[in-house]
């Protein structure tokens, strides 16, 4: 089995086992059809991935890694808030007339800031002080911006990360207020060890541990027979990832430039169908 599946199921199963259930109790998220999307939830998993050993893909089912990283840098490459500049459907829920969510993640990122070397947006930022400042305690960003959140059309879920390089290792804390496990849980850890390995090739570093926390890790309840089915899904060895080691700029990464090799996957039953709770 892959360390990604390990982890996956015995969330799923400690969230089923010993989670507490929202039902019955007044709830924001809806279904498609207007019914309220109740949870049972743990509070604050910490996962941590060892990106010397594997990739941190499930297997137990597919996860669709090119649409992932090219969200990925939808936000952190491109800096957008416009869903017309993605290749994917994932974010029409949230977006306006005009494909807008807002104020919200990439645009976040994109914002400058004055220091004393200059102007810098946060992934800069980043990016200058790997190159610059490898040792610094203060390489991260976040993009929970109380002022602008009347203007997001959602609050950032995955809003902070927190880079720390040792030696030439570069490690990641992921920070997570909530994550929707059956629909985005693997989604994000891939997506976060793909940013990983990229900034850590653009600064002559070797991506190191992922760790990712989450404050509120729930199963919604329609999710229920899915979790149980993923639980019970045959798992198989996590996949060789490579990334285009011609790529020294980070501006310049496409999801072409990542690749698997001898990803092997389960399938969920015909007719199982994973709804997304807005």
């Amino acid at each position: 089995m892959s360390k990604a599946d390990e982890i996956l199921v015995n969330n799923l199963k400690d969230i089923l086992a010993n989670g507490v259930s929202d039902d019955g109790l007044d709830v924001r998220p809806r279904w498609a059809d207007g019914t309220p999307a109740h949870t049972i939830k743990k509070f604050c998993l910490v996962n941590r991935y060892d990106l010397t050993e594997e990739f941190p893909i499930i297997t137990v089912r597919r996860s669709f890694i090119k649409s992932a990283v090219d969200e990925l840098l939808w936000i952190w490459q491109k800096k957008s808030n416009n869903i017309r500049d993605l290749h994917s459907h994932v974010w029409d829920s949230w977006a306006d007339e005009s494909g807008s969510i807002g104020k919200a993640y990439g645009y976040q990122l994109g914002v400058k800031h004055k220091y004393a070397e200059g102007e810098f947006d946060q992934v800069d930022r980043v990016l200058y002080d790997l190159a610059h400042n490898p040792q610094s305690r203060r390489i991260m960003t976040n993009i929970y911006n109380h002022h602008d959140l009347s203007e997001m059309r959602l609050y950032p879920c995955a809003y902070s990360m927190t880079f720390n390089v040792s030696g030439n290792v570069l490690n990641g804390i992921l920070n997570q207020r909530s994550q929707d496990m059956v629909t985005a849980n693997n989604w994000n850890v891939v997506q976060y060890a793909v940013l990983l390995h990229m900034f850590a090739q653009v600064s002559g570093l070797k991506a190191g541990e992922l760790v990712h926390v989450i404050a509120d890790a729930h199963i919604y309840d329609r999710h229920i027979p899915i979790a149980e089915q993923l639980i019970a899904n045959p798992q198989y060895a996590a996949p060789k990832f490579e990334l285009n080691a011609d790529v020294t700029d980070f501006y310049k990464f496409t999801p072409d430039d990542v690749k698997l090799t001898d990803y092997k996957y389960s399938d969920l039953p015909e007719g199982m169908k994973i709804e997304v709770a807005v």
